[in-house]
């Protein structure tokens, strides 16, 4: 497929529209996404799983816009939440409440009570005293909760420790050897309605063998309980694949589902996957432009107007993001920059020692921007939150507005 971003005539566009046409109506630093491109991605894993009972349920953190959101919905998708707050997003982008799935490890009462009255999915349930108090939740309410019990390999899923969720030194999940104790237990509470299986070892993950590795445990966990009197109807293996940031040569999406699918032939289970970064990370850019060029006293550095608390991936994660500029120019010389933000914190980076031909009020997009940009996003040093634009086709609208100064302050009172 053609990429959504490319270059025409030195000029960059999404899809049919110039990036720098979005930056003069809707100014800098602004997320761009391309909603062919996420369109693409999510048909990509439908196809490729044609042959196999499944649900894609996007990975709402990734980006939690309710536009996007939208446009999964109406494709049919499914959704993986983690707060109370993202299950209302997805409400009010029109998500079917029946494909809802609830992980996380910290689920207060309010979020069970809520996601309970609701009627989601399943919850996917990380601790014992969590199962008890689902249980406790729902036998009051007089509603049955469906669950499914994510267990933890001990998978090493080989990336950021930040973003590795598999090891028994995790705080997710459940300790395989010990599920089958848990699963009896539930089975033995009044209200509890046992569904699935669940297991997801991390984030950014590059390879195939450890999503193998741990689809065989679970896989055996699953026959074990079988001959304990226990069905098992979904099998939930979580998200985690990852996408090319710099030279990472990640499976692509048909190759990734084939694997799984070709380890589940001859039994009857219905799979659900978690994408979120697979699916969002390359549809979006973030767009900045450089406010100054400053020689320093060893380096050089581009001032630009977005900052760490507009992409914080590279200051928490050291994460390296392509740099492109909007205008390729050909009458100056490329040189070496430290693309750096107007917060105070020498932490406040886009990226380091990268050769870039730019100059003073440049444009720049930062690629991959997609997943874990606007959503990890923060008023940090009183700035408010950039402006969202989607872009299909010809057509560029906003789908989240630019935060003004007063938005920043409009919860707190004066003494």
């Amino acid at each position: 497929m053609k990429s959504s971003f490319h270059y025409r005539d030195r000029q960059l566009y999404v899809e049919n529209v110039p990036l720098a046409h979005i930056a003069q109506q809707w100014g800098t630093p602004t997320y761009v996404y391309s909603l062919s491109a996420l369109l693409d991605n999510y048909q990509a894993f439908t196809h490729a799983l044609q042959n196999q009972p499944h649900l894609i349920c996007y990975a709402v953190k990734a980006n939690s816009n309710i536009a996007l959101l939208n446009c999964l919905a109406k494709q049919g998708s499914g959704f993986d939440i983690v707060s109370l707050g993202e299950l209302h997003r997805v409400l009010a982008a029109g998500g079917d409440v029946r494909k809802i799935v609830f992980s996380g490890v910290g689920k207060g009462e309010l979020d069970i009570r809520n996601a309970l009255d609701i009627g989601i999915a399943c919850f996917n349930v990380e601790s014992a005293p969590e199962l008890d108090k689902i249980q406790a939740i729902a036998k009051r309410l007089n509603k049955p909760a469906s669950i499914s019990i994510r267990v933890n390999p001990d998978v090493d899923a080989k990336t950021h420790p930040y973003i590795s969720t598999g090891l028994k030194i995790h705080k997710f999940g459940v300790d395989i050897d010990n599920a089958i104790k848990m699963y009896q237990h539930a089975q033995s509470l009044s209200h509890i309605k046992i569904h699935g299986i669940d297991c997801h070892i991390g984030s950014q993950i590059t390879a195939i063998e450890p999503f193998l590795q741990a689809l065989d445990q679970v896989l055996d966990l699953i026959d074990q309980l079988k001959k304990s009197g226990i069905d098992i109807a979904h099998l939930n293996l979580g998200g985690g694949l990852g996408v090319r940031y710099q030279d990472e040569i990640p499976p692509d999406i048909s190759t990734y589902c084939a694997a799984i699918v070709q380890q589940l032939k001859g039994r009857d289970i219905k799979l659900i996957l978690e994408p979120g970064r697979a699916l969002v990370a390359n549809t979006g850019i973030l767009l900045t432009h450089v406010e100054y060029i400053k020689q320093g006293f060893e380096k050089k550095f581009a001032i630009v107007d977005a900052a760490m608390n507009d992409l914080i991936r590279p200051s928490l994660y050291d994460a390296w993001h392509h740099l492109l500029p909007v205008i390729e120019h050909q009458d100056i010389d490329e040189d070496i920059y430290d693309v750096v933000g107007p917060v105070c914190e020498t932490g406040d980076f886009i990226a380091k020692q990268r050769a870039l031909k730019i100059k003073d009020q440049d444009l720049i997009a930062i690629m991959s921007a997609g997943a874990y940009g606007f959503s990890m996003s923060s008023n940090y040093n009183s700035r408010p939150r950039a402006a969202e634009i989607a872009v299909k086709g010809d057509s560029a609208r906003v789908v989240r507005d630019r935060e003004t100064y007063s938005d920043l302050f409009k919860h707190e009172h004066l003494l």
